[in-house]
């Protein structure tokens, strides 16, 4: 299938050319014709699918179909894209632009961590569409710089990572701004219980549609596991960029302090490595990916949020530091690289206390990842055969009783437990019972026995 068979404008398909695209990636084919109709879609896809263009082209043809219409002698905004990174924001806003070159569009993006001027300065400017970063979007409210009251379409982009930033809130307060009669299209990775719910909130008869998940098999990615000691693994990734890895490599940890530590451990090792993560300004972040770009910094240290939305051409290596808790985020991850027919590496360095996360990524991936180990680097990797390293260990099986149930077995610990309960309990009971044995309470009213200790609390607090 074209792109000309999905009934594009020829100014859309004109664009699309120019970006060097020539047949539409599953999601687009999809999803193109469903949005085109004005149906509610919710679909299913991963970094690399070319998900934003099966959203982008649709609402850009809708939006000019008729002209953008005017209110108060300016545009107002009629598709509104949130996002949860200002990178992957300013990465929507670029492909709008690109895609709608031909047309009478006007875009913008706002996020946060940088100033409001320039903003402020665009919004009053008028646009057609708006991308923004919830936190954002919702300052511009509260300041009444932002008018949504004409938004036809809203796209959730990756969705699922919304969640897991705790943007929910944020969300529902978006979403109470927009009018009720509306398209809204969610897009995201992965189906969570959280994510349904939200859909369930969001979309009236939606269509469902999902892009096959990129298989992280694929010959174009070599993916291996180099076991290591947890106080090795820096020692490890020293030698590997050393020796084995050449010039960019985007190295995944788990934590902006992380991110911070290992970017500066490797600078003192004599690698040129630059973090980027959250905690960073947006100019900070923008430095350091420029840096990375343009091979001042042979390392990018991120985190995986601050990764959502980065547009890396020709990645050669991808280094898991610390492996995901999340097996989904290892595709997204080994993703980036092996794109557009280059090849690509895929490295994970693993500890022992990793090795669930890792039996869960092969489980997902459905495969063993080979294991290696580094000549010279003994000291900093796991003694012993690496041959069953990481694999699930086999249980033995439970005994059973002849109907093939199993057999709960308490223990005898369980009934030495309860003899003692219960002749505890007879020892304190039994002087209570009987309250000629036990001596009268100083200052006790005459006629007042002592509770019962088998009587309810609240019968006791009664007594008293």
């Amino acid at each position: 299938m074209s792109f000309d068979e999905l009934g594009l404008r020829p100014e859309l398909l004109r664009a699309v050319a120019k970006a060097g695209y020539t047949e539409p990636t599953p999601i687009q084919w999809q999803a193109i014709p469903l949005v085109l109709q004005g149906r509610d879609v919710m679909a299913g896809a991963q970094t690399g699918t070319g998900k934003t263009a099966g959203f982008v082209l649709p609402i850009l043809q809708r939006l000019t179909a008729g002209g953008p219409p005017t209110g108060r002698g300016r545009r107002m905004i009629r598709a509104l894209i949130v996002t949860p990174t200002r990178e992957l924001a300013a990465q929507v806003e670029e492909s709008i632009r690109e895609y709608g070159r031909f047309l009478p569009v006007r875009s913008a993006v706002v996020y946060g961590g940088v100033g409001m001027r320039g903003q402020l300065d665009a919004l009053a400017r008028g646009v057609d569409i708006l991308v923004a970063t919830p936190g954002r979007l919702l300052d511009h409210s509260e300041r009444r710089s932002v008018d949504l009251s004409a938004v036809e379409t809203v796209v959730l982009d990756e969705a699922d990572r919304m969640l897991d930033m705790g943007f929910l809130p944020d969300i529902r307060r978006v979403l109470k701004l927009l009018p009720t009669q509306r398209q809204s299209l969610l897009f995201s990775a992965t189906y969570t219980d959280e994510v349904r719910g939200l859909a369930a909130g969001l979309l009236r008869d939606p269509a469902t549609v999902e892009a096959p998940r990129e298989t992280v098999e694929s010959d174009l990615v070599e993916q291996c596991v180099y076991p290591a000691t947890k106080e090795g693994k820096k020692a490890l990734l020293v030698h590997l960029l050393g020796n084995e890895v050449g010039a960019g490599a985007l190295v995944f940890v788990r934590t902006r302090h992380g991110a911070d530590k290992l970017a500066k451990h490797l600078d003192h090792s004599g690698i040129n490595a630059v973090p980027i993560h959250g905690s960073l300004s947006q100019n900070q972040r923008i430095r350091s990916l420029g840096d990375f770009k343009a091979g001042r910094a042979r390392v990018l240290v991120a985190t995986d949020i601050a990764a959502r939305g980065l547009d890396i051409d020709q990645l050669p290596h991808v280094i898991n530091f610390d492996l995901p808790n999340v097996p989904e985020d290892y595709v997204h991850r080994i993703g980036r690289t092996g794109r557009a027919g280059t090849q690509g590496a895929a490295i994970s360095l693993v500890c022992g206390e990793e090795i669930p996360f890792l039996q869960q990524i092969e489980k997902l991936v459905n495969k063993r990842l080979p294991r290696v180990r580094v000549d010279g680097m003994e000291e900093h990797t796991p003694s012993g055969s690496l041959e069953n390293w990481g694999a699930p260990r086999e249980q033995a099986p439970r005994p059973a009783s002849a109907g093939n149930k199993p057999v709960r077995r308490r223990g005898p610990e369980r009934a030495v437990l309860q003899e003692r309960f219960t002749s505890l309990r007879a020892t304190v009971a039994e002087p209570v019972a009987d309250a000629a044995v036990r001596p009268a309470r100083r200052n006790r009213p005459e006629g007042v026995r002592p509770p019962d200790l088998d009587q309810p609390r609240a019968a006791m607090r009664g007594a008293r």
